[in-house]
């Protein structure tokens, strides 16, 4: 090493397996009934992160349709989607684009 030059800094980043945390609200535009609860869970499962469904003050893990059809969430209430994991910005979005557009 030159006395005159600066060590090097290496690069900080955080593990791959870091957890991060995103949540969103989202007003229903439709009931949250089998149809939209079943492509919830499907979109949910894409992901690493852990996501859940907040409304009425329960939050529910979502992994099953009966159990997001169980918080009662109609058209026009607001519901929080929250995911922790490496990809939880991504499975939030997308988990939120299904409600939003949930007929």
């Amino acid at each position: 090493m030159c006395p005159n030059s600066e060590p090097a800094h290496p690069e900080i980043t955080p593990p791959a397996d870091a957890a991060t945390r995103a949540e969103i609200t989202v007003t229903l535009p439709a009931n949250l009934h089998a149809r939209p609860a079943g492509r919830l869970v499907r979109t949910a499962s894409r992901f690493t992160s852990a996501a859940t469904l907040e409304y009425a003050g329960k939050s529910i893990g979502i992994g099953g349709i009966l159990a997001v059809m169980a918080l009662g969430a109609t058209a026009g209430d607001t519901v929080t989607i929250a995911a922790e994991g490496p990809d939880a910005d991504r499975a939030v979005q997308s988990l939120a684009e299904v409600l939003a557009n949930a007929e």
